[in-house]
């Protein structure tokens, strides 16, 4: 049954979206569509509409298969172009924007296939943006997470509205897919970053819908590089924003440039705060290789018709966007490419943080009442829908390097015990680098030795999450046949720089990939290291006074026997040199 609040929607929106009528259904619609947009298909939908595409428009889109997932399930895409441009050389000979637009990475939050299709279907008929299929090629996939989206469920999604039943967040695997796009564990994600690179789309949208507190606005756009990043890419993609903000408003949406996601978790008056957040995340992600990156998130708590519509519009004008300005952004990329293939010995921040600083915004909110609860025994948050209301709230819009360091101006060495785990990385992201095919002795590179490598407490996105201290110091080391020598001077020079720093929180060794080179393999034992501590204090002179000095300053030292012995065991030939070493150098 349709509430009635949708009814004034379906009216003004017709033409949009079309609702069901009394002809018989274009055999290219979807259940959505046939239900006023209360129900959504399951994913066998797509698996019939996409070659059905293909097959009533044959020179203008194609259907192709990019993967399996684990269910066994095929991963599906549609490439549309007028001219025919269906392969990824091709469009780049032609010097053809390439946008790529993907739902359901959140498959719980399926607006973006349902908004897709008929997007897709208007594009190809004509019905709307016409002649934008002359100057773009889209790639669309409706839905990444195929698996997530087959768990359906009716409360998948308890704080969002519609459609009836919805898919699940993660994948079958329990991951979560915004999540991984730089250590890529997910088949899907590593099925993803091969269509990234082979089609490099200038312009990449992952859609979603937001969770949150309940207020007016009804939908938020994330685009990076717009706080950071190479210029003249930075410039073209704040202006990017702002048209795409100006094109959501001339079709009555209330958007938001910021994820608005409140400080302080169901307090309102907390305010908000701008990001440029890791690169674990899609737009952050694609921006670090010198494209344009859009995170679009609607608003759960409107109705799956708002939301599909305003999703809808937004597919539109980002295609309609590439068309008119898909050459500047291309020679901006290309810019920053070069840019970026220049950064060795160049201050790099690796993360950023909010400053105290501060400006108040009109948000525009509901009434609502904070109140003790009986059930949680803290405040909780009513809202009434029925009274809009102007927040005045603070927004915290101004950042700072959290982490910097100097690009090396050569690059970085992986010795060949870690090579291979790291090699498979390197190719999923596309970056250059070579294996080193003779020994070399005594080399002069940088090392980290970690002062401390703090395994956290739970593990996340099934990763042992490190987190370490350390500098980096000037050493001579071994380097085996079969290390890899990644340059640093290359277009993915901060994507070489994210995976490889310890102290990036994407790195991976903040994933944990390295945490072996952490672990104590070989011990002395006790009173082995006994005689050790006797012949040294008998024997050399520096290390009895280091010892007695620590004895004299360190009262948790001198208590702990475990640590007395360890001292002789590190001045010892047998310590092993290489434990809290990071297993990656710099080449200075």
């Amino acid at each position: 049954m349709i509430c009635a609040r949708l009814i004034p929607w379906a009216v003004s929106a017709a033409i949009a979206l079309p609702l069901a009528a009394l002809a018989a259904p274009d055999p290219l619609s979807t259940l959505a569509e046939r239900t006023q947009y209360q129900r959504t298909a399951r994913y066998e939908e797509v698996e019939r509409l996409c070659p059905a595409f293909q097959q009533r428009w044959p020179e203008q889109v194609r259907c192709e298969s990019f993967g399996r997932t684990p269910e066994g399930r095929p991963m599906l895409m549609l490439i549309a172009s007028a001219k025919g441009e269906f392969d990824p050389q091709t469009a780049r000979k032609a010097g053809r924007p390439v946008v790529l637009i993907h739902g359901g990475i959140h498959a719980g939050e399926v607006d973006g296939k349902d908004a897709g299709l008929l997007a897709l279907r208007q594009l190809l008929d004509g019905s709307q943006s016409s002649g934008v299929l002359e100057q773009v090629t889209w790639v669309f996939i409706p839905v990444l997470n195929v698996d997530g989206h087959e768990r359906m469920g009716r409360w998948n999604r308890p704080n969002q509205r519609g459609p009836e039943e919805m898919g699940w967040r993660t994948t079958a695997a329990n991951l979560n897919l915004n999540r991984d796009y730089v250590k890529a564990d997910a088949p899907e994600m590593q099925a993803l970053l091969r269509v990234l690179n082979e089609w490099d789309p200038i312009l990449y949208a992952d859609l979603h819908v937001t969770n949150g507190a309940q207020f007016q606005h009804d939908i938020s756009y994330s685009v990076a590089p717009t706080l950071a990043g190479h210029e003249p890419l930075r410039s073209v993609t704040n202006e990017a924003l702002q048209d795409l903000m100006q094109r959501a408003r001339a079709k009555g949406s209330l958007p938001l440039d910021f994820y608005p996601s409140l400080l302080r978790n169901d307090d309102p008056t907390s305010g908000f705060a701008v990001e440029a957040g890791p690169r674990r995340f899609s737009h952050e992600y694609w921006a670090s290789r010198n494209r344009i990156g859009v995170l679009v998130e609607t608003h759960s708590w409107k109705d799956y018709p708002t939301r599909v519509r305003i999703t809808h519009h937004t597919i539109l004008s980002l295609l309609e966007m590439a068309a008119r300005d898909g050459d500047k952004w291309l020679k901006a990329a290309a810019a920053a490419d070069a840019r970026a293939a220049r950064i060795g010995g160049e201050q790099v921040a690796l993360s950023y943080g909010n400053t105290d600083s501060f400006r108040t915004i009109d948000f525009l909110g509901y009434e609502y009442t904070r109140r003790p609860s009986a059930i949680s025994g803290g405040l909780v948050t009513r809202y009434d829908e029925t009274r809009p209301q102007v927040w005045k709230v603070p927004l915290y819009d101004e950042l700072q390097p959290t982490v910097t360091v100097t690009a090396p101006r050569g690059g970085y060495i992986v010795p060949a015990g870690y090579a291979q785990v790291v090699a498979e990385k390197l190719k999923l992201h596309d970056i250059q680098f070579s294996v080193i095919d003779q020994p070399r002795s005594a080399m002069a590179v940088e090392t980290f030795r970690a002062e401390s490598a703090q395994l956290q407490k739970t593990t996340f996105e099934g990763r042992p999450v490190m987190r370490f201290t350390g500098e980096w110091r000037a050493e001579s080391r071994d380097v085996p046949a079969g290390s890899l020598l990644i340059p640093i001077n290359q277009a993915r020079s901060a994507l070489v720089m994210t995976l490889l720093e310890p102290k990036d929180p994407d790195s991976l060794g903040s994933w944990g990939y390295f945490a072996t080179a952490f672990e104590t393999k070989e011990y002395m034992d006790a009173y082995v290291a006994e005689q050790v501590g006797e012949q040294m204090l008998r024997e050399d002179a520096q290390v009895r006074e280091a010892f007695e000095r620590r004895l004299a300053e360190d009262e948790k030292f001198a208590r702990d026997p475990a640590a007395r012995l360890e001292f002789f065991h590190r001045r010892h030939p047998s310590w092993d040199d290489r434990l809290n070493l990071y297993p990656v150098y710099r080449v200075p």
